[in-house]
């Protein structure tokens, strides 16, 4: 389709194309009811697939989008919407101005600094993780999908293409991804997985790096045999000054048997921390802001500001607790109050369960006010993030942050209060 100031989609208005690939086309756009421009990909319709087959792909489209939609990370670019008219489909996303993707470095003569393809290693590994975490692969990672502003921050684009890790029986039609990039799973058409997402990353790394493909071919069937039986070049002998370790995380990232390869992107980003000690910083920084990310979704949280939230973050520890870990044990002295940012956990009075917390509740608020002994034990059920409030690092807090805090505790206070109140109601006589 071709697009003009005249033309909509949906409910927002095209004003213009931004380029074009081998999925779709992407316009700026404009949205009339939130006031804001956005970038809208209109993916190029199926015409060899029958009436049940295009039902599908619509159905798995819209699931996969709605899901990408959920990703809040700093480096992935945010999924506002999804919609389809006339038989095309589409997603809206945040407009990025003054990024360019990363296929302007992938020559020798406009290679990055080492350090920063390092650094862009690390950001991508994290930012794929929480992905992977939260059931989405991207199947489309290359540098045409990354992003990279003046300053140096790395966006990842295109998650509208993603697909769900679970819940999915029926794939879609066709192979998704752009051939050169492809895993050996993608290429022979079988499931994908988050070790294809790693696959796909090491070539785009092994391209910053060298400057060149780590497979190339004149055609496509000699371009999808070197991905299945060959083995790239090793990276030391491509460009100098490269680190021993550093080669060993690309090239691991390229073994075609998965058993070979790297299992999840926290385990390659745990090993680029050996190639720079300046990435332990960056570490403490993305994780901040997934946590951020994690809490500000809670209900108990929706009447803070965006800097309320970061001073209760830093007034706090993050702990994980594995399934039936003691998180509080009966009669111990703990002043702790606990918000469950995920999971859920067991409230136990003796052998007696006494109820199930999850996501947004809180507990501890007796202990933290009075500094008693605890009166019952929680345990978790399978894994729990908690966010852990100190009464002393509180007590720095703003005075707008302290009075939003102890109106949330409050409100649980009297929240659990009641819930005991209906339970001693049913049981009298």
């Amino acid at each position: 389709m071709a697009a003009s100031t005249a033309e909509k989609l949906g409910k927002y208005i095209l004003d213009r194309e931004l380029g074009h690939g081998s999925s779709g086309t992407v316009y700026l756009a404009h949205d009339p009811f939130a006031h804001r421009d956005v970038a809208i990909k209109v993916y190029y319709a199926e015409t060899d697939v029958s009436p049940e087959q295009a039902r599908l792909q619509y159905k798995l489209f819209f699931n996969e989008a709605h899901i990408a939609g959920k990703l809040l990370h700093p480096n992935i670019l945010p999924i506002h919407d999804a919609g389809e008219e006339g038989g095309l489909c589409y997603v809206v996303m945040a407009l990025l101005e003054h990024y360019q993707p990363l296929t302007g470095h992938c020559r020798p003569d406009t290679l990055l600094p080492l350090p920063k393809v390092i650094e862009i290693f690390f950001t991508m590994a994290k930012a794929l993780d929480y992905a992977h975490r939260n059931g989405v692969i991207h199947r489309d990672i290359k540098p045409a999908n990354l992003m990279i502003n003046p300053e140096g921050h790395i966006m990842i684009v295109d998650f509208g293409n993603a697909k769900t890790a679970v819940g999915q029986t029926n794939p879609t039609v066709g192979v998704v991804g752009t051939p050169r990039y492809m895993s050996p799973e993608q290429v022979r058409g079988e499931a994908v997985t988050n070790q294809s997402d790693i696959f796909s990353m090491g070539a785009l790394i092994y391209e910053l790096v060298a400057g060149t493909p780590a497979f190339s071919g004149d055609t496509l069937p000699g371009l999808t045999h070197q991905i299945l039986h060959a083995d790239p070049q090793p990276l030391i002998e491509r460009r100098s000054g490269i680190p021993d370790v550093l080669n060993h995380i690309v090239m691991r990232c390229l073994r075609k048997p998965l058993k070979r390869r790297y299992e999840s992107c926290m385990d390659i980003a745990g090993d680029l921390i050996n190639v720079s000690g300046s990435l332990k910083a960056r570490a403490t920084e993305i994780n901040e802001q997934e946590h951020y990310n994690l809490v500000s979704r809670l209900d108990c949280f929706k009447d803070f500001t965006h800097a309320d939230i970061w001073e209760i973050i830093r007034a706090s520890n993050w702990e994980k607790y594995a399934d039936s870990q003691t998180v509080v044990a009966e009669g111990e002295p703990d002043t702790r109050f606990f918000i469950i940012a995920s999971g859920v956990v067991a409230v136990h009075k003796g052998n007696t369960l006494l109820g199930m917390l999850g996501a947004g509740d809180c507990f501890g608020e007796m202990s933290y006010l009075s500094r008693m002994k605890r009166t019952a034990s929680v345990r978790a059920q399978g894994d729990v993030n908690l966010l852990c409030v100190s009464p002393t690092l509180m007590e720095r807090a703003s005075r707008d942050c302290q009075l939003r805090f102890y109106r949330m505790f409050a409100n649980a206070l009297m929240e659990r209060l009641s819930r005991a109140n209906e339970k001693l109601l049913m049981v009298r006589p």
